[in-house]
Order: structure tokens, then sequence, then C-alpha cells
């Protein structure tokens, strides 16, 4: 089997088959990374760049390590010691990188839709790491597979997205895959956080936190966006914390146990509090460790090895 598409720029353009595809074939190489030696060699001959104009801490080193688990070789990209701190565009760096043969290119960007204009124009895999406030497709399957490991199944699952709707591409992602795998879906937050019209993505809408709690089965906490919002759109974080975040003792006076998640990084003490955060609620950490064997999986499936 293969995927339907030759690159992965948004779950958008995913069908539910490609989405399973991947999350058995995360299945086997979680299996590989728990083993002594954790390498296969299914990517030797593959030559991929990590092309992030945009800072990264966990996707990249998520996405780095998947590649060297392969086996495949790589290249580092950033921005501040390159060319393009010098006026390069986007398409010139591109095309003196594909130049030197380069198979795959794993492209985080500021910009909204860049890595869609760079698969227009490049003839290499594009994966999308995330692209402005559009979507973050990897961090979305790597979700949603840590719910299935949780919970079995994603079919008729109650998950609430709670904090920054509006400027999360995590959230639009995970909107989209949640609801292709059969999960019904809540988003939680200020008013002045969440977009106007995304019901019409067929999600329920509360600005209620803890009632968005009392009804799901998993909870998705997304990070406040400071460096995403050109003016105030609550008074403070304070504030913010108070009416909004997620803390222990919500937890503890619900009348089940729930699922707790973050894509991280956490504003510890804003969305989420360190006692909720470190609960045994919590599969943040399962989450980073997921990361890995999902992209182990989309690297692997995009190269065509298993054609």
């Amino acid at each position: 089997m293969a995927l339907s598409t030759k690159h992965l720029l948004g779950i958008k353009n995913l069908t539910k088959q490609d989405i399973e595809l991947i999350f058995q074939t995360a299945d086997n190489f979680k299996a590989v990374l728990n083993r002594p030696i954790k390498k296969v060699p299914s990517l030797r001959d593959t030559t991929i760049v990590n092309l992030f104009y945009e800072n990264s801490t966990r996707t990249r080193i998520s996405f780095e390590l998947a590649e060297k688990r392969l086996g495949a070789d790589t290249i580092n990209f950033a921005t501040s010691s390159s060319s393009v701190s010098k006026g390069e565009t986007l398409i010139d760096t591109a095309k003196n990188i594909l130049s030197m043969k380069v198979d795959m290119v794993v492209m985080r960007h500021n910009v909204s839709g860049a890595p869609h204009f760079l698969a227009n124009h490049i003839d290499a895999a594009i994966i999308n790491a995330g692209d402005g406030t559009n979507e973050h497709p990897t961090q979305a399957l790597l979700d949603a597979y840590s719910i299935r490991e949780q919970h079995k199944s994603l079919q008729g699952k109650k998950i609430a997205i709670c904090g920054d709707i509006m400027h999360s591409r995590v959230a639009l992602s995970n909107i989209y895959c949640l609801k292709k795998l059969g999960a019904e879906i809540t988003v939680a937050g200020p008013p002045t956080l969440i977009p106007k019209h995304i019901d019409s993505l067929g999600v329920h809408v509360t600005y209620n936190v803890q009632e968005a709690l009392e009804w799901c089965d998993v909870a998705n906490i997304l990070r406040i966006q400071l460096e995403r919002q050109n003016t105030p759109l609550f008074s403070s974080l304070r504030e913010y914390s108070l009416y909004y975040g997620v803390n222990k003792k919500m937890l503890d006076s619900l009348k089940k146990e729930i699922t707790l998640m973050h894509p991280g990084p956490i504003n510890r003490g804003v969305e989420l509090s360190s006692d909720a955060a470190d609960s045994h609620h919590s599969i943040i950490l399962n989450q980073v460790e997921n990361g890995v064997a999902i992209r182990m999986a989309i690297l692997y499936l995009l190269a065509g090895k298993n054609e």
C-alpha cells in the first residue's frame, strides 16, 4: 500500500485510509524504537533537508531523530546562518538545495501556504512541519495516534481542544484529522481566541473550559501564542489562567477520568498548571515519544519504500 499523495502538506489532503496506513506503519517503527538497536537502514540512500524558517525544538529534534533512525543523510538548514539573511528568496534557496540532489524537504515556515508553494515549484517530496497559522499535520497525526493508543479507537470519542484556537495550526490539523477518524470535537477558550464560523467545520463551541472538561474523554490544551497576536486579546496572563487555565483541582472534580494532552511547549501556570501537566491524566511525554514513530512512518511512506 502507498499514500494517495506525494507530499504531506496538510491533513486536509489525506484520506482516512492514508491516516490508518501511517498509524499501522508507526506501530512497526515504535516496536523498532523499543529495541536495543533502534536503527533500520530503510532510507540509507535518501537525502533529506530540514528547512526551518521558524524556531522549533520538539518538531525539529523529532524529525532529525526519525531521519537518523531510518539511516537517511540529513542536512539541517537555519535561516539565521544562511543566505536568507542576505535576501535570498524561498524558491532560490530550495532550487539551490535541490541541485545538491535532495530527495525530501521537511519545511517549517511562518507564512501559511509556503510548503504548498514549494511543492508546486520543486521536484521533491515536501513535508509540512508547520506553516503560519494554517496546519501542522504531523502534530495532529501523533496526537490522534496517542489517543488511539490510549483509547483503542477514535470513533465516537469526545475530544476537547482548549486554548488559543485562532492562532493555532495544531487546532486546525487536529480538527481535520479527528473528524476523519470519527471523533466529536468541542473547542473551548475565550471568545477573542476562537475564530468566527469555526462551527462550520463541524465542531461545537464553548467559552467555558470546565464545561468542556466535563463533556470530553480527552482534552488537548493549546499554548497561548503571544508571538502571533498583533493586539492584546485578553487583559493578562493571570486572568487567562484564572478563567481558562486547566489545573489538577479541575481534573479531580470531574466524575470520570479524562486524558490530558498538550503539543508543547507548555506555558506552565498559564494554560496548564504543573500539577495537571505532571498528573496521571497526562500523556504529554507519550506524545513526544510517538512523534518519532509517526514521523518515521511518514518519511518511509513518502519515500515509497513500502511499494
